[in-house]
């Protein structure tokens, strides 16, 4: 995630590579980070740190701790941390590091493609200039909204950051429901995903809702309702329901350490 955004940064020409530098641990890794974007990489993250608006923590949750123990107390006043760490709270990060200037940020792994859905917040200690500099650099990886309140952000984890899996589960299952019904796999493959791109292109290019388009493609006793029955005998609705949901549960149980 954290390359995704580097790489739309970039792309959206809000820096160039000689004013960003990357705290990475591996060596492989910063030799890769120097070589394809031109930035500085370094082993020592205050030293990456020193001369940066925005500090991005892009770690695993479970190394958040030392992380912040190398950093506490060493960011200046007008410098921003910025965390894309799942389940990690403002106050989390203000603790830990001994600031007061936070930004929380859950975005997905549709920022890979400049197609991602972002929802952010921060800490009244985020001054304008670091506020507009975050909505940019998120605004180059796809969608962001901003929100007052940081108890969206666990429901955003279970919505729109974990929602892709649950999305690549449904297309993966279409093509396999092609196959079994006796379509050869690539044509299958080619249905179920232009199917998909096409039926969300159309609920927000026509912000219809999408239970009018449901009722646009079912005929009385046809195919489409003698499929949606099974699917909702099935418990489907349902299950998406009760998916989000724990994933919500998991994601305030990160946050509770």
């Amino acid at each position: 995630m954290a390359e995704a955004i580097l790489h739309g940064v970039l792309s959206g020409k809000l820096a160039e590579p000689k004013d960003i530098s990357v705290g990475e641990p591996v060596a492989e890794r910063r030799e890769y980070l120097s070589s394809q974007f031109g930035v500085i990489a370094d082993a020592d993250n205050l030293k990456s740190a020193q001369q940066a608006d925005l500090v991005l923590f892009a770690v695993k949750p479970q190394d958040l701790g030392s992380v912040m123990g190398q950093m506490r107390g060493h960011l200046s006043a007008g410098q921003a941390a910025l965390s894309i760490v799942a389940g990690a709270k403002m106050e989390t990060l203000s603790k830990g590091l001994r600031h007061n200037s936070v930004v929380r940020v859950m975005p997905n792994t549709p920022a890979q493609i400049g197609a991602g859905m972002t929802l952010w917040t921060c800490s009244d200690g985020v001054d304008e200039a670091n506020r507009e500099m975050t909505k940019a650099v998120l605004g180059t990886i796809g969608k962001e909204i901003y929100v007052s309140d940081e108890k969206y952000m666990d429901m955003a984890t279970a919505l729109s950051a974990s929602g892709p899996a649950y999305v690549f589960l449904f297309i993966e299952a279409l093509i396999d429901a092609g196959v079994y019904v006796g379509l050869p796999r690539d044509m299958a493959r080619t249905l179920a995903l232009q199917t998909v791109f096409g039926s969300v292109k159309l609920v927000m290019d026509t912000g219809m809702h999408p239970a009018e388009l449901k009722d646009m493609v079912v005929s009385p006793a046809g195919t489409t309702a003698e499929a949606l029955r099974v699917l909702e005998d099935q418990g489907v609705p349902a299950a998406i329901v009760s998916a989000v949901d724990a994933a919500y549960q998991k994601s305030i149980r990160l946050g509770q350490g």
